[in-house]
């Protein structure tokens, strides 16, 4: 369905996207993971036709974007991170706007708009201001303006980004639902546990490069026999460093004041004899912890960091 191939954007000296290169299948759940940033919205805006490449091309099912934007461009749905909303206009004007843009009309407009409304769950406010909707409900109400023409292909730019639990809840059992019925979707995000549980293959994305990419197992296959162990307390970073490195198949790699994590090489009991030392150490801990493989520890193998940083 998608195929990038050696993207490039530059802003000046900095290059926002740096050579990316993937594939997107057709009626995949495809999800850009990655720190604040990564790139993840430059890419997903050169994707969109919004910007153009500097260097690289894409292709939707065969054609290239920049050749025939326009005839792309309807067949895509977009969700910003930025909610594209009028403030004054009821969710069922806002959503007639848009789809009216696409070019649906009479009947087929209203059937289309009623949809987006139930996908969402918004049938109910469908007469109501949107400036008096709560912050998942705008961001509800922004997935359904994506949706709203029945796109082949939705591109979704971090759709949970500051809302509360259950809002966020909403709007993921909405995406899957997408992804369920068939339609592509490219995901931004930079929540470990929205790429774990919702995409079908995943690309980890860091300073404009994708660093890894595959499915959740693959990618944590990357770190199989490996532990991560996290150790926090009040301890003075190049003391614990020296201590902690000299740990038998142990290596730093992050070391900041009060917290240190460690990967350690070897089988399970290599991990025990790790944790072992660790608290013979002779630090000041205030608490040691086992990190099972995740994104997060592929993650920290890739970089040396933890994603949230």
């Amino acid at each position: 369905m998608f195929r990038v191939d050696k993207l490039v954007k530059r802003y000046g000296e900095l290059r926002a996207v740096d050579g990316i290169s993937f594939e997107v299948r057709k009626g995949e759940l495809y999800g850009l993971l990655g720190p604040n940033g990564a790139g993840k919205t430059t890419t997903m805006s050169m994707l969109s036709g919004l910007l153009k490449p500097d260097e690289g091309r894409i292709f939707f099912d065969g054609v290239e974007i920049g050749s025939h934007s326009i005839r792309v461009k309807t067949q895509l749905g977009v969700v910003p991170q930025e909610t594209a909303l009028y403030e004054t206009l009821s969710a069922r004007e806002n959503l007639r706007f848009w789809a009216g843009l696409y070019g649906l009309s009479g009947a087929g407009l209203d059937t289309a708009v009623d949809r987006a409304l139930d996908h969402v769950g918004l049938t109910g406010r469908s007469k109501d201001a949107v400036k008096t909707f709560s912050g998942g409900m705008k961001r509800r109400l922004n997935l359904a303006l994506g949706l709203v023409h029945s796109p082949r292909a939705v591109l979704m730019d971090e759709p949970t980004v500051g809302i509360d639990p259950q809002a966020r809840a909403n709007i993921l059992e909405a995406v899957r639902a997408v992804a369920a019925s068939g339609t592509t979707v490219i995901y931004t995000t930079h929540y470990l546990e929205e790429a774990e549980t919702l995409c079908d293959r995943v690309a980890i994305v860091d300073h404009g490069k994708i660093l890894a990419e595959g499915t959740v197992d693959e990618l944590k296959r990357r770190v199989s026999g490996k532990e991560i162990i996290t150790v926090s307390g009040s301890f003075e970073v190049e003391t614990a460093r020296a201590r902690l490195a000299a740990l038998p198949g142990a290596q730093v790699i992050v070391a900041s004041p009060g917290k240190m994590v460690l990967s350690v090489s070897g089988s399970g009991k290599a991990a025990v004899e790790a944790l072992t030392s660790v608290l013979a150490s002779g630090l000041d801990l205030d608490g040691v912890s086992i990190q099972p493989p995740s994104l997060n520890s592929v993650f920290l193998d890739l970089t040396g960091r933890e994603l949230r940083d």
